[in-house]
């Protein structure tokens, strides 16, 4: 299992379509717990590179029940880390990170320059 840094500054704009739900263990029904004992939620984020017309959504894992997030809300990711992960022939990409927070006052977007740099997003089964 690989844990990788993301950098949130790169993605464009982050926005809640799926508001915070815990994770829930199938066979036991109780609702998952990290290394730290916090019960784990989880935070469906649409994700769009900037100047790309492509959004991607991701399921976020954090520790604790985010507070005040709602659908379409525009929200920050803290610390967010991608995790390579596969069990037997199964394997893929899951998020994890610190928090997902409402975001601020949306500022007017900055005028383009000449020239765009673009960056790539992770995504796979969760």
């Amino acid at each position: 299992m690989q844990t990788i840094p993301v950098d949130v500054a790169r993605l464009g704009s982050l926005m809640v379509v799926v508001p915070p739900e815990p994770r829930v263990n199938p066979e036991t029904g109780e609702i998952r717990k990290d290394r730290d004992g916090n019960d784990v939620y989880v935070v469906g984020v649409s994700v769009r590179q900037r100047q790309n017309r492509r959004a991607d959504v991701i399921e976020v894992a954090v520790p604790g029940e985010p507070a005040g997030l709602t659908e379409g809300m525009r929200v920050h990711v803290n610390d967010l880390v991608a995790v390579s992960w596969e069990i037997g022939d199964r394997h893929g990409t899951s998020f994890r990170a610190s928090g997902v927070v409402p975001a601020g006052p949306v500022a007017a977007p900055a005028p383009s320059g000449g020239s765009s740099s673009r960056g790539k997003s992770a995504g796979g089964d969760q």
